[in-house]
């Protein structure tokens, strides 16, 4: 971009404090409906991965690592979808739907970090998977106390200065106008079409994080996946086999579900990018697939399922 006066960036840069959300206006007819139907969604997940986290928590049956990694997995999910639905919900109901840059900033670093989380403990849940299938009489020992706590830490602290440091380029570059970001969130394809200086290196470093939050991990977690699918079918009981697949069929729905947008929305080339396209992947995976993931890891697990209605009679008890 030609510069018009002295010291164009920083001017530019200064000029411009706020974003504007356009979100879903381009629909007014249905925005009451929309408000509705992300709130009952809401409160599924809130609902949903809570009620996890205290089963999960308090029934001694389930104090193993698998459902440890689960209830930190809840737990995760929760932050994820509060970093943007509350804020969806306000501009649902209001005219404004203006954002400063600071908070813009904030909600896509904590996005993000939240993001890169959710990658690592799928990783980890599948580690565990692959050490208790493959490995069935170490289990126990490869997977103790400590190296749950180890490997949980490591995948909440992991992204925080990554996305720090990647978050403060995005906004040391150049705004100077228009002001209006055509999502609902602040997420990076539409933050960066509205920058107007040169963004090559911050789309490579898009590629080269990707690389290593999302590909990496998910390679991983294929691989351990391969090895566990080969090690079922060696087993000689068809009802072993069964059970093995059960214990590790809902962390493949979940994975596929979450790997699979976030690859298609960060990872596909810039020219195939469009406005509407990026909310409906973004609603995928910062909504939909964070109340699904309850339905699949409760509905599918029967261990789970006895643990909630032992809880539930408790409570009848009580």
């Amino acid at each position: 971009m030609e510069s018009t006066g002295q010291n164009p960036p920083q001017r530019n840069h200064t000029t411009l404090v706020e974003f504007l959300f356009l979100g879903f206006s381009d629909i007014p007819n249905i925005q009451e409906f929309l408000f509705w139907l992300f709130l009952i969604i809401y409160i599924i997940i809130l609902m949903g991965n809570s009620l996890i986290i205290i089963i999960t928590h308090v029934e001694p049956s389930l104090q193993n690592p698998m459902y440890f990694f689960l209830g930190n997995f809840s737990f995760l999910e929760i932050c994820y979808v509060s970093v943007t639905v509350p804020r969806l919900l306000t501009d649902l109901c209001r005219q404004t739907r203006n954002i400063s840059f600071v908070a813009c900033a904030t909600q896509m670093y904590f996005f993000l970090v939240f993001g890169a989380t959710e990658c690592f403990i799928l990783t980890a849940m599948a580690y565990d998977r692959y050490v208790a299938i493959c490995s069935p009489l170490l289990y126990s020992i490869i997977m103790n106390h400590r190296l749950c706590i180890q490997l949980a830490t490591g995948c909440w602290v992991s992204g925080i200065p990554v996305h720090m440091g990647f978050t403060y380029l995005i906004f040391s570059l150049p705004f100077c106008g228009p002001n209006q970001l055509n999502h609902f969130f602040c997420d990076i394809p539409p933050v960066l079409t509205l920058a107007c200086g040169d963004t090559l290196v911050i789309e490579m470093l898009i590629y080269v994080i990707a690389l290593l939050v999302v590909t990496i991990p998910f390679i991983l977690i294929l691989g351990s996946y391969v090895r566990i699918i080969s090690t079922i079918l060696k087993l000689p009981s068809a009802t072993g086999r069964r059970t093995a697949f059960s214990t590790c069929s809902s962390h493949l729905m979940v994975v596929a579900l979450f790997f699979g947008s976030g690859i298609i929305t960060y990872l596909r080339p810039k020219s195939s990018h469009s406005a509407g396209m990026d909310k409906f992947l973004s609603l995928f995976y910062t909504i939909v697939t964070p109340m699904f993931n309850p339905m699949i890891y409760c509905l599918r697990n029967k261990d789970f399922m006895a643990a909630l209605k032992k809880l539930h009679l408790k409570w009848i008890v009580l």
